[in-house]
């Protein structure tokens, strides 16, 4: 039932910034940003959760747990910037909202590099 939470508090945001847009645009944005922050901090505690099945289920398996804790980065760089980029896009900065894409996209690419090396590894022994 929390989404239906989620869902009341966005409709409710959004039919609060309605109509200060047309007398103030600049309140309608801090109302829209207000609502993001609140859904993603709500966010947040949907992840910690998942972090902690995340860690019991590296307790079961026999996994390295670097592993585990780099999807689990890659996922928290994932969720942040697309906050981050609806945030700008809303608020009109495109060219913003692209280069923190950008950023986000390097970043997984050079957080993912130590998996490629070992899975490249694991191929050369097969080899």
């Amino acid at each position: 039932m929390d989404i239906l939470k989620i869902g009341v508090l966005g409709i409710v945001g959004v039919l609060l910034a309605i109509p200060l847009k047309v007398q103030k645009a600049e309140y309608s944005l801090f109302v829209s940003m207000a609502v993001c922050i609140c859904i993603f901090v709500y966010i947040i505690s949907k992840i910690e959760i998942l972090c902690q099945y995340a860690k019991s289920l590296e307790a079961m398996l026999p996994v390295d747990g670097t592993y585990l804790a780099l999807i689990l980065k890659m996922v928290g760089i994932t969720y942040v910037s697309e906050f981050s980029v609806h945030l700008c896009k809303d608020a009109g900065y495109g060219a913003v909202a692209a280069q923190i894409e950008m950023f986000a996209k390097l970043s997984i690419l050079v957080i993912s590099m130590p998996v490629l090396m070992s899975f490249l590894d694991v191929i050369g022994e097969f080899l």
